[in-house]
Formats: C-alpha cells, sequence, structure tokens
C-alpha cells in the first residue's frame, strides 16, 4: 500500500484511529509512513504509558523521535542501567508519571532532570532508598507516590512519615509490603498527617502483624474524635488484614470516608484451619461508623454473616471476593444496599451455581457487573439479561464455549450490553498488590 485510500483528510483518519488498540495502532503504521505520522501524533496516545526494558538499551534516536512526537507522559522502567535513565529524563522532557522496578539510590537519581514529574512509583529496593527534597526536580510538585517492597533507611528517625515529609502536596500514597510495620500500623492515626500532608485522599497500607522490633514505638495518642479536619481520607486500603489489624474505633478517625478496600491475608476457611477468630473481627464495627462510605471492597476474611448487617445502605459499589457466599448471604447483602449499581461477586474456590439467575431479582438496578460463569448453566447465566439498566459484563474465567453463550446473551439484551473477558485497562500507577480487584 503506497497510498492512503483517497478523499479522507487526515482528521477522518485521526478520528478512526482513535477507537484503535495500542496494539492495532502499531499494526496500521507499518502500513505506509502516511498512516506512521498520523499514528504517531500525540492526540492518539494521551493514555498511553510505555514500557522500557532496558535491557540493551536504546540508542536509536528514531525510537527517542517518536515518543516524542506522541507525547509520551508516562514511562514504566524494568530496568536501572544509569545511563540509559538519564537518556530517558533529556528525550521525553514531558514525563509526569515514573514507574521504576528494583530501584537503587543510584538509579532514582534522573529523577531531578524530570521537570514534570507528579505521581511516582517505586517497586522493590535490593538495598534501602532515602527519599527526600533532593529525590526529585520539585518534590511540592509530587502528587501521588506508591512503595511497594521497598526498604526505608534504618538510621534513627527515618520512617514513612519521614519520608513523605518533603512531599506536602500528596493526594495519593501507597505503601506497601511495608519493612518499618510499626510505622505502618499507627500512621493513620499519627497527629501531624494533617499538616504534613494535608492534601492526602487515598491511602493504601500494608498493616501485617509481624513488628521489626529495631524499631519498635510507643503508639502514638489519637487526638480526641470528630474534631474538624480529623481527616481529609476519602479513599482507604488496608492490605494483607488479620483479624484484629486496627482498633475498633480507628474509623471514627475517618467519617468522611467514601471507598474502604480490605484485602484480608485469610479466607474464613484458613482462618478455622488455623484456629484463628472467624468473628468479623473489627470490620463489623468498623462499617457502622461509616456513614458516608460508597464504595466497599472485601476480599477473603470471615464469613460474610459476620458483617453484613453492618455494611452502610449508602454502598453503591460492592466487591466480595469471599469463599463460599451462600443464598442467605446474597440475600441479606441485597438487603443491606437496596441501591446497588456495580457488583463484582467472585466467592472463588467455590463457586456461584444458581445463584447467578438471582442476581436480577436480587440488585434489579446494576449498572455493572464481574463474576465467574463457571459451573453456571446456561439457562441460569441467560438470566441476566434481566438487568434493564445493565451496561457493562466483565467475566472472571474462560471457557470453550464462552463466545458462543455472551452471543446468546447479547442477543437477548438486543446488543446493548458490552460484555468482556479481558479486564479494563488499569493505570500503571495501581500497586500488584491490589489489581485483582481494580
Amino acid at each position: 500500500m503506497t497510498q492512503p485510500a483517497p478523499q479522507l483528510p487526515a482528521e477522518v483518519w485521526s478520528h478512526v484511529f482513535g477507537y484503535l488498540s495500542a496494539e492495532d495502532k502499531f499494526s496500521v503504521r507499518t502500513a505506509c509512513k502516511y498512516f506512521k505520522k498520523l499514528v504517531d501524533h500525540g492526540s492518539l496516545w494521551k493514555d498511553w504509558s510505555v514500557v522500557l526494558g532496558y535491557h540493551k538499551g536504546y540508542s536509536n534516536s528514531h525510537f527517542w523521535g517518536t515518543l516524542r512526537r506522541r507525547k509520551v507522559t508516562s514511562v514504566v522502567l524494568r530496568g536501572t542501567r544509569t545511563k540509559d535513565l538519564k537518556r530517558l529524563a533529556s528525550s521525553l522532557p514531558t514525563l509526569t508519571t515514573v514507574v521504576t522496578d528494583q530501584s537503587s539510590q543510584a538509579s532514582l537519581s534522573f529523577l531531578k532532570e524530570c521537570t514534570h514529574l507528579k505521581r511516582l512509583a517505586i517497586r522493590g529496593s535490593g538495598s534501602p532508598l532515602l527519599l527526600d527534597g533532593s529525590t526529585v526536580y520539585e518534590p511540592r510538585q509530587l502528587t501521588h507516590l506508591s512503595m511497594c517492597d521497598v526498604k526505608l533507611p534504618t538510621i534513627a528517625g527515618c520512617s514513612l512519615i519521614s519520608a513523605v515529609r518533603p512531599f506536602p502536596n500528596l493526594t495519593s500514597l501507597v505503601y506497601h509490603k511495608a519493612r518499618l510495620i510499626e510505622e505502618t500500623l499507627w500512621m493513620v492515626h499519627v497527629p501531624s498527617i494533617r499538616t504534613r500532608l494535608p492534601m492526602l485522599t487515598h491511602l493504601s497500607l500494608s498493616v501485617g502483624y509481624t513488628l521489626c522490633t529495631s524499631h519498635n514505638r510507643s503508639r502514638p495518642s489519637p487526638g480526641p474524635p470528630g474534631r474538624d479536619g480529623d481527616s481529609v481520607l476519602s479513599s482507604l486500603e488496608l492490605i494483607d488484614c488479620t483479624a484484629h489489624s486496627f482498633e475498633a474505633d480507628a474509623m471514627k478517625r475517618m467519617p468522611g470516608l467514601k471507598r474502604l478496600a480490605v484485602f484480608h491475608r485469610y479466607s474464613h476457611h484458613q482462618m478455622i484451619e488455623g484456629l484463628l477468630a472467624t468473628d468479623g473481627g473489627h470490620l463489623k464495627t468498623w462499617l457502622r461508623d461509616l456513614s458516608q462510605l460508597s464504595t466497599l471492597v472485601i476480599v477473603k476474611g470471615p464469613p460474610v454473616k459476620k458483617y453484613v448487617t453492618s455494611i452502610p445502605a449508602t454502598v453503591t459499589s460492592l466487591t466480595l471476593c469471599v469463599a463460599g457466599l451462600s443464598p442467605q448471604d446474597m440475600e441479606a447483602v441485597s438487603v443491606q444496599v437496596p441501591n446497588l449499581l456495580h457488583l463484582h461477586i467472585d466467592p472463588w474456590p467455590s463457586h456461584l451455581g444458581a445463584q447467578a439467575a438471582r442476581i436480577p431479582q436480587l440488585f434489579p438496578n446494576l449498572k455493572s457487573l464481574k463474576l465467574r460463569h463457571g459451573y453456571v448453566s446456561e439457562r441460569d447465566f441467560l438470566q441476566l439479561h434481566q438487568l434493564k439498566d445493565l451496561e457493562y459484563l466483565e467475566i472472571l474465567d474462560i471457557s470453550p464455549h464462552l463466545s458462543e453463550l455472551t452471543r446468546k446473551l447479547q442477543a437477548l439484551t438486543n446488543f446493548r450490553l458490552q460484555i468482556t473477558t479481558s479486564p479494563r485497562k488499569r493505570d500503571v500507577m495501581t500497586c500488584p498488590c491490589v489489581c485483582q480487584v481494580n
């Protein structure tokens, strides 16, 4: 092909290319030079992140020129060759998002050259990393910081609070697989959090029970509950929770919380086998204190019946990845959240079975639904067409006959329903620890 189709202006082609996936764009740009120029326009790559391995480096000037034309602002780094990282900063001056794996102190030095950096994720470090105001070009510009499996220095005074102090405008802070567990456990209650991170709205923490004895400190004293400005958090994620990871009144410090995600370390079957408490821990108490909650995510943990009556009626988006959901659990949930719009239900390794057919009666207002279809009969699965407002259905498992089954369901809904077997595109900043529900 030497010429594009006649009579079509560039604007039309660009509009058409805007509907293509990144993989399809890569294919189209190989057709001819004209298409290559159109496809590489920055307007077609606004939400795209480039993944760089750096096993052999990228010395080709045409490669960097292509990325500049696309106005790439987000990059995921799978290697730490310092020379190549410096080339990256100079070649892509518009970078706002950097995700880096297996970092070292030296490999982070290129961040000083990223003058527009707003979001930074560090995943894995073989040696302690010292984050301070000199780590990035403009500390006050950073709004998102994510650290997973990152060692903080063991010198006195270095803690999570110390690490984030140079970044007062953070709106999102993620710290998973923490090495300084004691600081993480009580961070929500540190009085100075309001002044050090006054803009923080999203907090995601690992809350494992193993304490690093060399860093044990006395528990900070929380301020009186209900104080104005006590917390601006609207989203809280707790990873690797056990029965009593936080005290019972923890959520009273965050009455304005809109989203709560609790990822338990054990399923209730594992809890029974390990002779652990299955009474719901503090979860049922937390939920009673969150009168403004709209999104709730529960992964593993105690049986649903232990806390279902505490789920606020304000919840419109619910994720339950809890083994052994019974028909009674499903009905109890429907009573608690009559206005539910978004449901992700996954009782793996058990299954929904005939309960799938009851979803339209229990949750008639659903707009989106995620579930597994294994062990669900065709008759029961096709009952989902009764969800008149359903716009999006994501199927979490696959089978040889799935395509035929989804075609039948779409026909029953007059093809208004979008059905997918692959998850929606995730933000590159999303930590793998929580990607199963995002």
